[in-house]
C-alpha cells in the first residue's frame, strides 16, 4: 500500500500540470497610437481666430470663454479671452501666477517665449512636469487690445508617467494654436 501511496504521489505531479499554464505573461505595452494631426481654422464671434486638431471639438461659452475638448484622451484646453483696457500689467502678471499654483506637486515649470511680429501675437508656453493638476498653460497678446490664456486639464487622476504622452500630443496642438492665432481688427 505504501509502495502505491509513494508511486502516485511521485507520478501525480508530472501528470497534473499543464505546462502552458505556468507560462510567464509577457511584457505589457501601452497603445499609444495618436492619429497624425490635421488642423482646421476655428471662426467664432470672438476677436481671434486659429487653427485646432480635427479631432478635437470646439466649443464656444458665454463672455469668449471656449474650450477645446479631447473625448479620446479625457483632455480640455480651456480658452479665457480678456481685452485689455490699462490692464496688461495684472493681466500678465496673473498668466505669470497661474502655472506657479502647481508649484507644490511640479518638480519644475520651463517656460518657452513665443514671439509672431507677422500676427501681433506674442507670449509664453509653461510646460508642468510632474503630478500637477495642469499639464501646460500659455497666453497670448498682442500687447495692446487682446489677451488670451490657455490651460490644459485631463480628466483623471495626474499620474506624470501615464498621462505624458497625451500631454506632449495636445501641447503640439497647443504650440499650433500660438502659431496659427490672429487677431481680429
Amino acid at each position: 500500500m505504501m509502495r502505491k501511496l509513494s508511486l502516485f504521489l511521485f507520478l501525480f505531479p508530472l501528470f497534473a500540470c499543464n505546462d502552458s499554464a505556468y507560462l510567464p505573461k509577457p511584457k505589457a505595452q501601452l497603445n499609444l497610437d495618436y492619429p497624425e494631426a490635421t488642423y482646421t481654422a476655428i471662426e467664432n464671434s470672438c476677436p481671434y481666430t486659429f487653427e485646432m486638431n480635427s479631432m478635437a471639438n470646439f466649443e464656444l461659452l458665454e463672455n469668449c470663454e471656449s474650450k477645446v475638448a479631447y473625448a479620446k484622451m479625457k483632455a480640455t484646453i480651456y480658452l479665457s479671452y480678456r481685452s485689455i483696457e490699462n490692464n496688461l500689467d495684472s493681466l500678465l502678471s496673473d498668466a505669470y501666477q497661474m502655472p506657479s499654483k502647481h508649484i507644490i506637486k511640479a518638480s519644475e515649470i520651463p517656460e518657452k517665449v513665443f514671439v509672431n511680429p507677422e500676427n501681433r501675437a506674442y507670449g509664453t508656453l509653461f510646460r508642468i512636469v510632474g503630478e500637477a493638476a495642469s499639464q501646460a498653460q500659455f497666453f497670448l497678446t498682442d500687447s495692446v487690445d487682446h489677451f488670451l490664456v490657455g490651460s490644459l486639464y485631463f480628466y483623471t487622476r495626474p499620474n506624470y508617467d501615464s498621462i505624458l504622452p497625451a500631454a506632449r500630443y495636445v501641447e503640439q496642438d497647443m504650440m499650433k494654436l500660438m502659431e496659427s492665432l490672429t487677431w481680429k481688427e
